[in-house]
Parts: structure tokens; C-alpha cells; sequence
């Protein structure tokens, strides 16, 4: 079994040299004592480093891989309505009443 990186750790280890007792052997002679580290997890130091900057290129990278999903229909519904609208209008305008005023529509 390979002891992990933290429990290589310490003031002068060496590859091969673990600080603690083998696996199961409870209080062997290889145990030390008085040594304490601490650690801040990175989400705890500053929880919003790069927050923003991280936010506009993220959009950019993800915008610029899925435009040509969805800029043609969403170009295409605009003119749609553009052109509904318009229609609407001269349908209900003086003119186009006179022009289908025989015909239903």
C-alpha cells in the first residue's frame, strides 16, 4: 500500500519514508507525535477570486460554440413576426380594407 501525499508530508520526507505506524498496527513504535498541520480549503480563502472575469469569458466560450444552435431560429421567429406584424397592420389599415373588402380571409 502507497501512503498518500499528505501523509508523506512533513518537516524532511523523503520518497519511501512515511511518518506514521503501517496500516493496523495501532500505536507501533513508528508513531510520531506533536506534529500539527492546518489547511484552508481554496473555497474558503477567497470563495469569489475570479468570479467575474471567469463569468464574461465562460459566456464568450460557451455563446461562441452554440450560436449557429440557435441564432437561425431566433432570426427566423423575428422576421416571422416582423412580417405578422406588418401584414397585421395593412390588413387593418383603410387600404387593405378596401383591397380584401369582398373576400374573407
Amino acid at each position: 500500500m502507497r501512503p498518500t501525499q499528505r501523509m508523506l508530508s512533513g518537516p524532511n520526507w523523503k520518497v519511501g519514508n512515511w511518518l506514521g505506524h503501517d496500516f493496523g498496527a495501532f500505536g507501533g513504535a513508528g508513531k510520531v507525535k506533536g506534529i500539527i498541520t492546518y489547511g484552508v480549503a481554496a473555497n474558503r480563502q477567497n470563495p469569489f477570486a475570479g468570479a467575474a472575469h471567469d463569468a464574461i469569458f465562460n459566456t464568450f466560450r460557451r455563446t461562441k460554440s452554440q450560436i449557429f444552435f440557435w441564432l437561425p431560429s431566433l432570426m427566423a421567429g423575428y422576421y416571422l413576426m416582423h412580417w405578422a406584424t406588418e401584414r397585421n397592420e395593412y390588413l387593418n389599415s383603410k387600404a387593405g380594407r378596401a383591397e380584401f373588402a369582398g373576400s374573407e380571409e
